[in-house]
């Protein structure tokens, strides 16, 4: 099978839920990527390879967390969690972003990158593009420096790629799949 193949497989197997966490959204369920072996390497493959030069992964909670740590185990470098607020036991940076659905907040530790990491800032679906600029700030807070950006599904009616760009026009987004 080729390599389009495969990946045109592996993300076939995304589904899309209805109304899930509320009404209005649609969801992108990744667990049968997750628990097909193939599909799972092949979108680790496909994303490690996005940015050669980063030198850490950076992931958010929590369907990030699980591309994020696969990635970085295949790139051969660290790996760095951003997490939900109160989750991180050591002193953290913060920062609050609107969702499709509400707001949340999202922290980083203060040590997270040596000054100047370069960083490879993964999550499972760019929507509107809050979480993850509210996690470029946290990096750059924290003294990294996000290069790229890789999610598997891209949801591009809700415009996040547009203020991602506006936001930070240097780095580059990478989706697997848009739609």
């Amino acid at each position: 099978m080729s390599h389009e193949s495969q990946i045109d497989r592996a993300l076939s197997l995304i589904r899309t839920i209805p109304d899930y966490p509320k009404e209005g959204i649609l969801f992108q369920d990744i667990t049968p990527v997750l628990s097909d072996p193939l599909a799972f390497n092949t979108v680790v493959a496909a994303l490690a390879a996005v940015d050669p030069e980063s030198t850490v992964v950076a992931g958010i909670e929590a369907r990030g967390f699980i591309f994020a740590s696969a990635i970085a185990v295949a790139k051969g470098c660290g790996f760095v969690p951003i997490r939900k607020k109160g989750k991180l036991p050591y002193t953290t940076f913060s920062k609050q972003y609107g969702l499709e659905y509400g707001v949340d907040e999202i922290e980083i530790h203060i040590d997270a990158f040596t000054p100047g990491s370069k960083v490879l800032l993964v999550d499972d679906v760019l929507a509107t593009g809050g979480t993850l600029i509210a996690a470029i700030d946290l990096v750059k807070e924290a003294g990294g420096l996000v290069t790229d950006i890789a999610v598997l599904s891209e949801i591009t009616f809700l415009g996040g790629r547009h203020r991602i760009a506006e936001h930070s026009p240097e780095i580059s987004i990478h989706a697997l799949v848009s739609g």
